[in-house]
């Protein structure tokens, strides 16, 4: 127990005492001074529980956290939590032991706020998900006032794959378009990727100078040309290379870097009109308290903003959000001419209600698209 804990007990106690003398001088030896005394001691009891439950962590030797992110940082949280797992046991001696659960951003923010997966940390593909959690209850409002860099921890951009020899001449958004071309893309209701390329569709035409209709028009015609919708980016990306069907992936320009790490040569293109992609991470406040996580919650939050983590995501195709990094690894990323980000469209509340709510925008498109 610490010794904070140990003072404000030892103080109730103090004012116990001077409450029993005072009762006793007022009812004598009564009964119920005895009743009253044993009331108050079971006050101090259970104060004294509480304070060692607060503390039990600290004393043991392991502890868990409860990672839940979305399918594509599995590659990097594998380099970066054995980093923070040496440095807490070095520190605190205490191993760390991390339960991770990955797949589509929207899935797993729905199975956070179900209760499905009782997450201490959160790391998914767009603020939005984060949101969702927050209003549910399970984080704290305001969050992002309180994190580095309002909360983004990963930034990338959109890429657009093809073909070897890229034989239908995809090279900008405007050719997903064209008649007679298929796109593997996933489903925005549970996909993060799936979201921000919708938004690039959007932003391509919006934000150079092109007003909603002409964006309707053109991203309508986008949605024609994908067959069937992909629940997130992993299994998307599974369809296109493992059973080689499509002509154009949208995917995460990380994505593509990690997959030509692993030997997958292939062409794409980084249009010059790009939205920034930007992934956060939040701790779950409810469940980092009802689990007694939260110290070792937030330094492993704290971490991934370190420039040992922010290396390992740079290493594997991230732009980091560090501006100093950022210049180290400006090399392999191709520049942007156009750089929009989700306030450019108006921000996440708009997006939600305008595009993604059930019947708005894109099941319109969805629909029509269909006919």
């Amino acid at each position: 127990m610490s010794k904070s804990s140990n003072s404000a007990i030892e103080q109730i106690l103090v004012n116990l005492v001077k409450a029993q003398s005072r009762l006793k001088r007022f009812w004598g030896k009564h009964l119920r001074v005895s009743v009253v005394s044993l009331f108050l001691a079971s006050v101090v009891l259970s104060v004294t529980i509480a304070s060692c439950a607060g503390s039990n962590l600290a004393n043991t030797p392991e502890v868990k956290l409860r990672l839940v992110s979305y399918s594509v940082t599995k590659a990097a949280h594998d380099q970066i939590i054995p980093k923070f797992v040496e440095k807490w046991q070095q520190e605190h001696q205490q191993k760390v032991i991390f339960e991770q659960s990955y797949g589509g951003s929207g899935s797993q923010a729905a199975d956070v706020i179900s209760g499905k997966q009782e997450a201490d940390i959160v790391h998914l593909a767009l603020p939005l998900d984060v949101k969702k959690i927050e209003q549910a209850g399970l984080i704290n409002k305001g969050w992002k006032n309180k994190s580095p860099r309002n909360g983004v921890v990963t930034r990338s951009v959109a890429a657009i794959v093809t073909r070897e020899g890229n034989p239908k001449k995809i090279n900008t958004w405007s050719d997903l378009a064209k008649d007679n071309i298929q796109i593997i893309a996933a489903n925005p209701k549970t996909s993060g990727i799936a979201i921000w390329e919708f938004l690039g569709f959007w932003g391509s035409i919006t934000q150079t100078g092109g007003d909603d209709a002409t964006a309707l028009d053109f991203v309508t015609k986008v949605y024609r040309n994908i067959p069937t919708l992909t629940k997130d980016a992993r299994e998307a990306s599974d369809v296109f290379f493992q059973q080689q069907k499509g002509d154009a992936l949208v995917n995460y320009e990380n994505e593509v870097i990690f997959a030509q790490q692993k030997n997958f040569q292939f062409p794409y293109t980084i249009p010059s009109i790009n939205i920034s992609i930007d992934n956060p991470v939040a701790l779950v406040d409810t469940n980092v308290d009802k689990h007694g996580t939260r110290e070792v919650a937030q330094a492993f939050v704290d971490f991934l903003y370190s420039d040992d983590a922010q290396r390992e995501f740079a290493k594997l195709g991230f732009r980091p959000v560090s501006p100093f990094l950022a210049e180290d690894v400006a090399i392999q990323h191709t520049p942007i001419t156009t750089l929009f980000t989700s306030q450019d469209l108006g921000g996440w509340d708009l997006i939600q209600k305008e595009f993604l709510d059930s019947g708005a925008i894109f099941d319109q498109i969805w629909a029509k698209s269909k006919v």
